[in-house]
Order: C-alpha cells, then sequence, then structure tokens
C-alpha cells in the first residue's frame, strides 16, 4: 500500500506584521496633512486581535482604513484578514470602526471547503480539526489539484498550505 500524503489548509496571520503596520499607520496619520489634526486614532489589541479606529466623520474613518489596509499590502499581509464592522457613533460626535483580525477557519468555512473539495470527485480525505483542514490523498498530484481549486475559490479569508508530505 502507497504511503499517503496529506497537508493542512490554515488560516493564521503574523501578529508582529499587523503591529508594525498599526505602527506605521500611526507615524501617517500624525504626519499627513488631511488628517494630522482631526483628532483621529488607531488602537490595536494583540489579546483580543482588533484594531480600532475612531475618526470625527465616517469618511475619515474609512481613509484610515484604507491606509492600514495599504500598509498590510506593503507588508505582505492580506487584506481579507481584517473583517470590519460598520461604523458606530461614539461620544463627543465622533465615528468608531472596530476591524477584527481573523485566525483560524470557523466550523461554517471549513464545512464549505470540505464540501467544495469533496465535489472535486477526486481520491481525497478531508478531516476538520479545530481551525484547520487536513486532505489525505494517495497522489500528490491530486493535492495539487486541492490547492489550485482552493486558490482560484474565495472563502472570504486568506487560505495557507503547511505541512506538505
Amino acid at each position: 500500500m502507497a504511503k499517503e500524503s496529506s497537508f493542512d489548509i490554515v488560516s493564521q496571520i503574523d501578529m508582529q506584521e499587523v503591529d508594525n503596520a498599526y505602527q506605521q499607520t500611526t507615524r501617517e496619520i500624525a504626519q499627513r496633512y488631511d488628517l494630522k489634526d482631526s483628532g483621529s486614532t488607531v488602537e490595536f489589541s494583540k489579546q483580543s486581535a482588533t484594531v480600532t479606529v475612531s475618526a470625527p466623520a465616517d469618511f475619515v474613518a474609512r481613509q484610515i482604513i484604507d491606509v492600514l489596509m495599504a500598509k498590510f499590502v506593503k507588508r505582505s499581509l492580506d487584506p481579507r484578514a481584517m473583517r470590519w464592522d460598520s461604523p458606530q457613533p461614539a461620544s463627543g460626535g465622533t465615528t468608531r470602526v472596530v476591524g477584527h483580525i481573523i485566525e483560524g477557519i470557523d466550523q461554517q468555512t471549513a464545512k464549505r471547503i470540505s464540501k467544495d473539495i469533496k465535489a472535486m470527485k477526486l481520491k481525497v480525505r478531508v478531516t476538520i480539526e479545530t481551525d484547520q483542514l487536513r486532505v489525505f490523498s494517495a497522489s500528490r498530484d491530486v493535492l495539487q489539484q486541492v490547492i489550485q481549486m482552493l486558490r482560484d475559490n474565495d472563502y472570504g479569508q486568506p487560505l495557507q498550505f503547511v505541512n506538505y508530505r
């Protein structure tokens, strides 16, 4: 019997790079002419994996989010790793927008990925572990087809393929 090959599907983000993008964003807010005296702030919490943007108006908050997402792209972070809530009114007539950093694959997305892999009708076995999936097959070529299919589809968050053996 041939040895089975496998790989893991995960969704991870480097929190240090997120922190670096946050630091660059705060510096740019302090230096940019249109944002300098606006009273806007950006806060990052590693524990809760959130970024909170406070601004005097929704338009300014969106500008700050655009700056942060540009810093994400420069640091090779996928912007899909952030889910932004709708703008909420805050004290003093300001607007607050909270962004959640996505780490791990939730059960609903994992089931959707598993269903899509099984719909390919290839000889693969998929197991859902806590926040990742593991795909097994006797053929490495089949595993490569699965990886290509997953790259072509959009699941609303970045996927990485690790532990390919």
